[in-house]
């Protein structure tokens, strides 16, 4: 499970905000997969998180690109990364939903924190100014 801390904030309002309801997505699927939810619940919270991350980094590169972040390719980049690895848990829980539900239990918080801890981190000098 993800908790949101002040210190993940990057400062800016409408980031911040997909940031904290993203972590609620993700703790929600992390709920459904502790409490057994049917494969077919699992797939549909699967696929809004997808469509709203892809939506917040639409929003992040847009604003990046506004500022003139001097990351911007590099953020991106990883960004692609992370839809690559979203697709790809997405396609072992519904090829195989035990395995993908070990897989989501295992790297799926991992997956989000390690970008919002580094990449997002580091955004806060730049939007929140």
């Amino acid at each position: 499970m993800l908790e949101w801390r002040n210190d993940f904030s990057v400062g800016n309002d409408a980031v911040d905000h997909d940031h904290q309801s993203l972590i609620d997505k993700i703790n929600q699927i992390y709920a459904g997969l502790h409490e057994a939810a049917d494969t077919l619940t699992i797939e549909t919270m699967l696929e809004e998180l997808q469509t709203d991350i892809s939506e917040h980094f639409a929003l992040e590169e847009l604003l990046m690109h506004q500022a003139g972040y001097s990351e911007y390719e590099l953020h991106k980049k990883d960004h692609e990364s992370l839809l690559d690895q979203i697709n790809d848990m997405i396609f072992h829980f519904s090829e195989d939903p035990q395995a993908g539900r070990e897989l989501l239990l295992n790297h799926l918080s991992d997956w989000f924190a390690r970008h919002f801890t580094t990449f997002d981190v580091r955004l806060h000098d730049q939007l929140g100014a």
